[in-house]
């Protein structure tokens, strides 16, 4: 019986730590992804920095309890589904990375007929650092590219008011 191969020393391979760490960032935009769906609002929180930053300008949240409460709260009472891919994704420094994502999401609020919400695409573009030994993300905004309503039209946070 062959033993098996031995890992590769690092002198034979110096992009082995950097390939981690892309795979690392890979699995922790996927907990993103599942916890929010899923509504585990305490895991969906360990996947930001304690300082993370998500949106802009006046939607900007900052900070993991804000940024949980914000998410829940258009979570709440809804169904939904999203999906990320295509990552891009740049080690810049030790502990330090970027990414952009392309994504597409369902989102249908509970209970309504016929069904309010919509059907969306779009990328998110992160920036990543390790804190307490794991990576986070440290900032995230979502930019849409096409949003489309289902036959009950958008949820209430997604309809302008200044029109």
């Amino acid at each position: 019986m062959d033993s098996p191969e031995p890992p590769v020393a690092p002198d034979r391979c110096p992009d082995c730590a950097r390939l981690a760490d892309i795979e690392a960032i890979k699995q922790l935009k996927a907990r993103y992804f599942r916890h929010m769906d899923q509504q585990n609002w305490t895991e969906f929180g360990e996947v930001f920095a304690r300082d993370a930053v998500v949106g802009g300008g006046p939607q900007q949240v900052v900070g993991r309890p804000a940024i949980v409460e914000y998410i829940a709260a258009m979570s709440q009472n809804a169904r939904m589904a999203h999906q990320g891919f295509l990552p891009e994704i740049e080690v810049v420094g030790a502990g330090d990375a970027t990414g952009t994502w392309a994504m597409s999401d369902y989102y249908e609020t509970l209970g309504t007929t016929p069904p309010v919400g919509f059907r969306g695409f779009g990328h998110y573009v992160d920036r990543y650092a390790q804190e307490d030994g794991a990576w986070r993300i440290t900032s995230s905004r979502l930019t849409r590219i096409k949003i489309i309503p289902l036959e009950g039209g958008l949820p209430a946070f997604y309809r302008r008011t200044d029109r």
